[in-house]
């Protein structure tokens, strides 16, 4: 059992989110995984053992939890799948969903695909919204109406809250004992706050108090989610949309996600692997 460290979703050669990878004939005992993630500490490390040719069980931890499904860390497997396999499309069977993944390498810059789990989302109570927008310190007038504030999901729940400005998103800042205690009794895995430069660019920020982690560079779930998001409450045609985070961290990244027009349907998340040296 070998633990390879990849940066995805990177813009490039920089940036991107770090995220462990471990490729094994048999995953590990949960608390070994659960205590490998925390040695690691990136926001996720992803465990991958084989089942048959192309057909994987994968599971994924935090440094504090289980999470359901995460996308960074996907992308980075299907990265190293591609390197250790050769190019082509992989089958993960999650704990709660299958997916594939397609990974390809080209001069040491790798990249990688997935398609996500359906989609679904669902405006979230006044309560839940009035309690998201103090832990944050925003006021309702700082929130885009355009885009309704919503629980959104794509194999795992996320907390959409669109904001009207960029400079409301730059400043984002919040208490993380705070945010964990919000996030996990409304089970977020995420809370994405999201500010639209157009129609199908998109600058986020992921809170991940959840996972024991201030704020995630990239998160794959999240943008699949919201994509669909978008798709199903019919603010944009079929197509993709581009997202753009991490830049306020200093670890600029960039993912693309693309949707047919069937309501629920996965989404496509792409973007380039990195190693890490």
């Amino acid at each position: 059992m070998t633990l390879q460290r990849l940066s995805a979703f990177s813009d490039g050669s920089l940036g991107g989110n770090p995220a462990g990878v471990v490729i094994a004939d048999q995953l590990p005992s949960r608390q070994q995984m659960q205590s490998i993630a925390a040695d690691v500490g990136y926001s996720e490390t992803v465990f991958a053992a084989r089942e048959a040719d192309r057909i994987w069980t994968v599971r994924y931890f935090s440094p504090e939890s289980e999470v359901p499904f995460c996308g960074h860390a996907t992308i980075a497997l299907g990265a190293a799948l591609a390197e250790r396999f050769g190019a082509g499309t992989h089958t993960l069977n999650l704990s709660e969903a299958s997916i594939t993944v397609e990974g390809s390498g080209d001069d040491g810059l790798m990249s990688a695909a997935l398609q996500s789990p359906p989609t679904w989302n669902k405006p979230v109570d006044k309560p839940v919204r009035t309690e998201v927008l103090a832990l944050f310190g925003f006021a309702a007038h700082d929130l885009d109406e355009r885009y309704p504030v919503a629980r959104i999901h794509a194999g795992a729940d996320h907390l959409l809250l669109p904001l009207k400005d960029r400079a409301t998103l730059a400043a984002m800042t919040y208490d993380l004992d705070a945010g964990r205690t919000f996030m996990n009794t409304h089970q977020f895995v995420t809370v994405m706050l999201v500010w639209a430069q157009d129609d199908r660019l998109f600058h986020v920020r992921n809170a991940f108090a959840s996972g024991g982690v201030l704020e995630d560079p990239a998160t794959g779930a999240a943008a699949a989610a919201f994509a669909g998001y978008l798709r199903d409450n019919g603010l944009l045609a079929a197509g993709d949309v581009d997202v753009v985070q991490g830049e306020d961290m200093g670890s600029r990244s960039r993912l693309k996600a693309q949707f047919s027009q069937e309501p629920g349907s996965s989404v496509r998340v792409s973007g380039t692997v990195r190693p890490i040296t």
